[in-house]
């Protein structure tokens, strides 16, 4: 099974979804991309998967158009504020989803406060893929 998540920048919500999925089921190909890739990955993101054993640090940022030839059973925006424009996909999906998230990199506030939202953001993305996961993805697995 084949699932592509998208967002803006590709640097830190996707990017933990990605390595959620990844560390729930590694027949699952997982990639993750975004219109406005960055090239790198947000460091914060990475270390608060990282304390949690998941190590997303060899994960790209990449651009969407390098899987638009690919067929995938699954394309999952993250994008999540009302400002924020979720990227269309225009390539072959069996399967398009939707699952919201605030973008933790946008928090201002206390370096405390900033720091919380990722813990948050981090958890709830966990929460819902693993939902998603449990309920869509493993009984369709062959």
């Amino acid at each position: 099974m084949k699932v592509l998540i998208l967002c803006t920048g590709n640097s830190c919500r996707s990017q933990m979804a990605h390595g959620f999925l990844k560390s729930f089921d590694n027949r699952l190909k997982v990639e993750s991309a975004g219109t406005e890739a960055s090239g790198k990955l947000n460091s914060k993101a990475v270390e608060v998967m990282n304390e949690i054993g998941i190590d997303i640090s060899r994960h790209t940022s990449d651009p969407v158009d390098k899987y638009l030839a690919e067929e995938w059973d699954y394309v999952i925006t993250v994008c999540g504020g009302a400002n924020e424009n979720c990227p269309a996909f225009l390539g072959k999906v069996k399967h398009r989803l939707h699952i919201g998230f605030d973008d933790p990199s946008h928090a201002a506030g206390t370096p405390e406060f900033i720091e919380s939202e990722y813990y948050r953001v981090r958890d709830e993305i966990k929460e819902a893929f693993y939902k998603l996961y449990v309920e869509e993805l493993k009984p369709n697995l062959k």
